[in-house]
């Protein structure tokens, strides 16, 4: 997408703006997004949540109030989304919402702090392009300007515009029956669980590496009955060495080695990488989803994917760079990839993955 092409960011737009801000959740997002919209002298008028989540409480000095008494105060507002979902029944009102009021959910990222705006979209227009030309498909690159569009703007619509059901890419993979799949970022077991679903439990090996001991000790349980010789359960973070590492410990998605971030408090785990962990072992499917450390884990499985050339599964939504960085590295690690992204739905742009078949 040419820079004259491009929407105006949703910052410009929040500080232009000539209705009242109101921010709906709380949370890390929040905290996020605020903390932005403070350095650009951006003020909101009150915090909301859904129904079930207010209880007369506040939030960074605000009083959070339902939609209905929003509603009564003013009779027209601009909503900012705080949090993120997949669920359809959020997303749904999300939508309903946005066709009566301006609606935005701000691109912040999960890990860092570069902010996407007209700046970083001008820094960064030449990579945009190479990391355009590498894609397979219309689908993917319909895709990545979308993802464009909607980080400068916030429009949440341009996310619904270009999203794809996640069976959809699972075709690209062709899935079969004597897969070695190793999944980096296994959390409680639910993608190892969805594996098993394709391949109607014929498999060679499952490794399943996760660093947070309270999902780990989940996803164990959760899988206990695949038995030893075939199912390898590592509680460890994937990493570019093998070293100990300050892990972030939050008991839930977002746990992780990137320790300047995030809430929960902060523990010793072990860093292995791919290479090491496999040694000979050939790999067939590698999902890599591990909260803003994948440059990191694939670093460490260098080898690995020059070697076996492995399909991959790649969360590209955790960094700001995420999107078009990551397509580059894995392209210049084995030019043999044909690369395919897809957005699966979800307000903010999380959910974004990279397909390297």
């Amino acid at each position: 997408m040419e820079s004259e092409n491009r929407p105006k960011s949703v910052w410009k737009r929040l500080k232009e703006a000539d209705k009242p801000i109101v921010m709906y959740g709380m949370g890390d997002g929040a905290e996020k997004i605020m903390k932005v919209m403070d350095v650009l002298g951006i003020k909101p008028k009150e915090f909301m949540a859904s129904d079930e989540f207010v209880r007369g409480h506040s939030f960074l000095g605000y009083q959070v109030k339902k939609l209905s008494e929003i509603q009564a105060l003013y009779e027209d507002f601009i909503i900012v989304v705080c949090f993120g979902s997949s669920l359809p029944s959020v997303t749904s009102r999300l939508y309903e919402l946005s066709e009566k009021y301006e609606i935005y959910a701000p691109d912040v990222p999960v890990v860092g702090e570069e902010i996407f705006d007209e700046a970083y979209a001008e820094a960064h227009g030449e990579e945009f392009k190479k990391a355009r030309k590498l894609l397979a498909d219309e689908k993917s690159r319909e895709v990545f300007d979308s993802l464009i569009s909607y980080k400068l703007s916030g429009d949440i619509n341009l996310l619904r515009s270009c999203e794809t059901p996640p069976e959809e890419a699972e075709s690209l993979l062709k899935i079969g029956r004597e897969e070695t799949y190793v999944d980096l970022g296994a959390y409680n077991g639910d993608t190892v669980e969805r594996f098993l679903r394709l391949t109607n439990k014929e498999f060679a090996e499952i490794y399943a590496v996760e660093p947070d001991y309270r999902n780990f000790s989940r996803m164990v349980r959760r899988n206990y009955a695949l038995g030893r010789g075939i199912f390898h359960p590592i509680n460890a973070a994937a990493w570019n060495e093998n070293t100990r590492l300050t892990f972030r410990k939050s008991g839930g998605r977002n746990s992780s080695a990137c320790n300047q971030y995030g809430r929960g408090p902060q523990v010793k785990v072990e860093g292995i990488t791919v290479d090491r962990l496999l040694g000979e072992k050939k790999p067939t499917l590698i999902k890599i989803d591990v909260e803003g450390a994948e440059r990191e884990a694939l670093e460490g499985a260098s080898e690995t994917i020059s070697r076996h050339r492995p399909r991959l599964i790649l969360s590209v939504y955790h960094r700001t760079e995420d999107f078009f960085a990551l397509p580059l590295f894995v392209k210049e690690m084995n030019p043999g990839y044909k690369l395919y992204l897809r957005h699966h739905p979800y307000v903010p742009a999380w959910d974004t993955n990279l397909y390297c078949i």
